[in-house]
């Protein structure tokens, strides 16, 4: 599609087992891509399920494209749909499709309601100035399960509308509060059942006179077929994407402050606000996926510019040209080879074998400003050291490690050279099972496992007194004082407000004011030159000689300490470190990598142990349902575990829990529940939290990774 008004480019989004993969087989099979015996068929559809564990866990593991097209008030346009998934654990997935699209229609199990993802859901797509609409979904419960007249189906509708309007206004900026509320008159809310294959809106209700208790009929009678065909859903729902989701021409001009770095005023930010198909390569990489044949596809959003077989491009973040040797469309697994795709659209790239997920894209010989970095909302805090059974196979167990998290950027894979561990994070039990240890079983890589390992962060909650830094060669001296960083930064840096890493090359006036807004004192925030893990260096220097030109190895020893804390060589988190003042020598021999970092990080790490450093855990915020009857055995397994219970609540004869629960006593959790409610009781996430470890625990923790890590288990304390 080459006129950009006419495209859209959506995404599926809500929690587990809302429905949406059956959405997207529906809407593919009413384009006439797969056969309506097959639609929504969990063993034979499911047209988006292209890896057999989909199918063997009846959910979704990868999010999938699919490119359609549907005729509306006489044009046909283009709908690049990704179908997302919905278990936490892979929500890596629903934050770098987020990126790519423009909408996204958001799905509800009215019986349900809004549960933990749901909301999830909203802060990724708001984040990232993704506009909603509602579809409540499995709308057939409420007539055939809970029995429900009219007016209480009415009643829940209405619930469901304010809870989604609640979520928009707690998460989307200013300028779009009352915008992108969804309402039911207007046509941003749609009804139905994807299963059954229909769904009304209330404009469609009152161009064909179809009525509630007519679908309650149709449905209590068995007639559902007759019912799809008076209420197509293909008809409702797409024809709901194409009038109130927007196209990219009218996305990017406020999406892009958002996700580009760059000046908007130049020429090449001019051309992406206005979705120029004939102005410079602008693409963002937002998935790379392996193929047999081709080595890696990726999948990126064209903001501006075209792409097509045998253009050279050039790789932002890897400085390297490539050229591209296929471009296609998607028909979910399948790839349609095309002759050029031009801005606005999604695509399948093949011959930009480097790229990584997040990777900058443009024309080759013109270099632009990357985009913002795609950050997931949480952080990977399960790990598992992996071992090959033979050591003949170690060198592909390394190549798999690698591909497996370029593949998935919340994957985080660690080669620890002085301990020979090969670590392996991820969001959950789940995510390691499904896209580490699958995948590699797949292959024929036969692997020892470690039992999940938490990765805890090291930070301190006082000041440190100043402390010095001398070189190896005691001809270089550096004095730092560490306080913790401030509370409204370090939650500014979590919700995405403000970035978290990188360098800070220019002084970006709204960026210091917004870090002002949020505590920090605006001349330290005008001399943050990096930032990582949540943690900020200051250079507070004046006029020291030499200084710029070791800069660099200063930052990178920063970055080194953030990764190692002083306590147990884990990360560390919330820390503003400051640099007050530097000797150095007048030659650049004697000020070389070996003398000036290792200076830096004995001075950050001594501040740290001199402000009596500590261990945050991590901790889940959990909902649990369980049936009321059976709460009692619940609630003991929560307080066995050093849980909270924060909020119970009845609904339907089931009990909703609320309770905050340590990571590294979630590991079984899910089959203690399963076996104290016979199966019945289940939990997801709502949020993870770093909270203090408890002084008992401390010791016992701490000597336990130092020991597992292979270093002396004597906890170091601050030299004299």
């Amino acid at each position: 599609m080459k006129d950009p008004v006419r495209i859209r480019n959506i995404a599926t989004s809500s929690h587990v087992h809302h429905g949406k993969t059956t959405l997207t087989d529906n809407l593919a099979m009413l384009a006439g891509m797969i056969s309506e015996k097959v639609a929504g068929d969990v063993e034979t559809g499911m047209l988006t399920w292209f890896d057999q564990q989909e199918r063997k866990r009846q959910l979704t593991i990868y999010g999938a494209n699919v490119s359609m097209v549907h005729e509306y008030e006489g044009n046909d346009y283009v709908i690049n749909l990704i179908d997302t998934p919905g278990h936490v654990d892979f929500g890596g997935d629903v934050t770098r499709a987020m990126r790519a699209v423009d909408g996204t229609i958001v799905l509800v199990d009215p019986v349900e309601g809004i549960m933990p993802q749901t909301e999830t859901v909203f802060r990724q797509a708001l984040r990232e100035r993704v506009k909603p609409v509602l579809f409540i979904n499995k709308t057939d419960r409420l007539i055939k399960e809970l029995k429900m007249t009219p007016e209480m189906m009415m009643k829940r509708f209405e619930e469901v509308i304010r809870d989604v309007n609640i979520l928009i206004q707690k998460y989307v900026e200013d300028d779009y509060k009352d915008k992108w509320l969804v309402n039911v008159n207007d046509g941003t809310v749609a009804i139905g059942s994807a299963y059954k294959k229909w769904a009304i809106s209330i404009p469609f209700m009152k161009k064909t006179g179809i009525t509630f208790k007519e679908i309650i009929e149709l449905t209590n009678a068995g007639k559902e077929d007759e019912l799809a065909k008076k209420a197509p859903l293909h008809q409702v729902i797409l024809d709901m994407i194409i009038k109130h989701l927007p196209g990219p021409v009218d996305a990017q001009k406020y999406r892009l402050d958002k996700i580009w770095k760059g000046d908007l005023n130049s020429e090449v930010g001019k051309q992406m606000l206005a979705c120029d198909p004939k102005g410079q390569l602008a693409m963002i990489v937002t998935k790379m996926v392996p193929d047999p044949h081709v080595g890696f596809v990726a999948t990126g959003r064209l903001f501006s510019g075209k792409v097509y077989k045998g253009k050279d491009v050039y790789l932002i973040g890897q400085h390297k040209q490539e050229k591209m040797q296929q471009v296609a469309v998607y028909k979910g697994i399948q790839r349609i080879a095309v002759d050029e795709v031009s801005a606005g659209n999604i695509v399948g790239l093949v011959g930009i074998q480097d790229a990584f997920t997040g990777e900058t894209v443009t024309d080759a010989g013109n270099v632009i400003e990357p985009f913002e970095e795609i950050r997931h909302l949480f952080e990977a805090v399960v790990t598992k050291s992996i071992e090959p059974k033979n050591a003949m196979e170690l060198p592909k167990l390394v190549e798999t490690l690698k591909r497996l998290g370029r593949e998935d950027t919340t994957l985080v894979v660690k080669i620890n050279q002085e301990t020979g561990e090969y670590l392996v994070s991820g969001l959950g039990e789940l995510h390691l099972e499904a896209k580490v240890e699958n995948k590699l079983k797949e292959l024929g890589i036969e692997v020892e496992m470690s039992k999940p390992i938490v990765v805890y962060r090291e930070t301190i909650f006082e000041p440190s007194p100043e402390v010095e830094g001398k070189s190896p060669n005691k001809h270089n001296k550096f004095y730092f004082v560490l306080e913790p960083l401030e509370d409204g930064v370090y939650k500014a840096m979590i919700d995405g407000d403000i970035p978290s890493e990188g360098e800070i090359k220019s002084k970006k006036t709204d960026l210091l004011k917004k870090i002002g807004k949020y505590g920090m004192d605006y001349d330290e925030a005008k001399n943050i030159i990096q930032m990582h893990n949540k943690c900020v260096l200051v250079d507070l220097t004046k006029g020291i000689q030499y200084l710029n030109e070791v800069m660099e190895m200063v930052r990178d020893a920063f970055v080194e300490v953030c990764e190692d804390g002083p306590l147990s060589r884990e990360p560390c988190t919330k820390l503003k470190v400051k640099l007050l003042d530097a000797e150095l020598h007048e030659d650049p021999v004697h000020r070389g990598p070996g003398q000036i970092m290792p200076a830096v990080r004995y001075a950050i790490r001594q501040a740290m142990l001199k402000a009596n450093a500590t261990v945050l855990e991590p901790k889940q915020i959990i909902r649990i349902d369980v049936p009321t009857e059976l709460m009692g055995g619940v609630i003991r397994e929560i307080t066995n575990r050093r849980g909270q219970v924060f909020d119970m609540k009845e609904e339907f004869g089931v009990t909703i829990i609320t309770a905050k629960m340590p990571v590294a006593e979630m590991f079984g959790f899910d089959a203690s529940l399963k076996s104290a409610t016979s199966g019945r009781g289940f939990y997801s996430l709502i949020e993870i939290v770093f909270e203090r470890l408890p002084n008992d625990l401390f010791e016992g923790v701490v000597q336990g990774i130092r020991k597992r890590k292979g270093l002396p288990e004597d906890i170091p304390k601050p030299e004299v």
